[in-house]
């Protein structure tokens, strides 16, 4: 298993993949789909973003919108309230932290950017929600999230179908890749979407082929935590999901994730040191 170094380029830093990095997921919403990830005043935000750090974050990701399946539609000036009062917040106290912005609005992204201080842009509709999302991060010249989702948050999960999930999003990635590369974009993170407009038989499906997206050339973030292929396999809660999410984190890992997702920092952090030792030594046994 030979590691082969990647970069992006945040902040005019230099961010090397080549050891997996942990994302934090804060929503600044009442109503995400794990409890315990809603964060409705900026103390909590504040606090919040301080555990992460301390647990070992290495990027924060903030949303003001909910994407679960059927969660109410927010207007932009709400979801810019939200969303913009956080950023703003995180960067002024915690000044080293990297911020991804979670939202597929261009104006929130660039305002998030160009006046709060974040330093990535998630948006996950790929680009598809506005059009003027890619000419902006071209722009920008920041790092993008690429993700997948087939439909809305409205429909998502509503019967969705592929022919082969796996040729289908490559499909779909290669097409927004090249507008993308062609606009100037450099860093651009390819996240398969897990749980958005997937059935529980496809996410496992994608989970085990995840590794054929290294295809694309690009960092590979997988955001597996506490979705309901977990709860709904095991037959459990969200809130009863972290164990089965660092199983699954493990496996993401293993077949080629560069970032993880998640709503419990430590606990990954934890998931990527053990992974390591186990690259380290399956190396050693190589040159051995």
């Amino acid at each position: 298993m030979e590691s082969k170094p990647r970069y992006i380029n945040v902040g005019g830093k230099l961010i090397d993949l080549s050891i997996p990095k942990v994302m934090g997921i804060i929503n600044v919403t009442p109503d995400s789909f794990y409890q315990g990830s809603r964060y409705s005043g900026i103390e909590s935000v504040i606090a919040v973003a301080g555990k992460m750090i301390e647990e070992g974050a290495d990027m924060l990701d903030i949303g003001g919108y909910s994407s679960r399946p059927g969660a109410r539609f927010v207007e932009q000036a709400e979801e810019r309230e939200r969303v913009i009062n956080a950023v703003k917040s995180v960067t002024r106290k915690f000044p080293g932290a990297i911020i991804s912005v979670d939202t597929f609005r261009a104006g929130i992204a660039s305002e998030a950017v160009l006046e709060c201080g974040a330093h990535i842009i998630n948006d996950i509709s790929g680009g598809d929600a506005d059009e003027n999302m890619f000419e902006l991060v071209a722009e920008l010249n920041v790092p993008y999230i690429l993700m997948h989702m087939q439909g809305t948050p409205d429909t998502m999960q509503k019967n969705p179908v592929y022919d082969d999930i796996v040729a289908d999003l490559l499909k779909w990635f290669a097409i927004r890749l090249v507008k993308l590369q062609r606009l100037g974009v450099k860093d651009i993170i390819v996240d398969p979407g897990f749980g958005f407009g997937k059935t529980v038989q496809h996410n496992f499906r994608l989970l085990n082929r995840l590794s054929e997206f290294s295809i694309t050339g690009m960092p590979l973030l997988a955001g597996l935590s506490r979705k309901s292929v977990i709860w709904k396999t095991l037959g459990i809660t969200p809130d009863e999901a972290l164990n089965g999410t660092t199983a699954l984190n493990m496996v993401a890992l293993m077949n080629g994730a560069d970032i993880l997702r998640v709503h419990d920092v430590k606990e990954a952090v934890q998931t990527v040191k053990l992974f390591l030792n186990i690259k380290e030594n399956n190396d050693q046994n190589i040159v051995n």
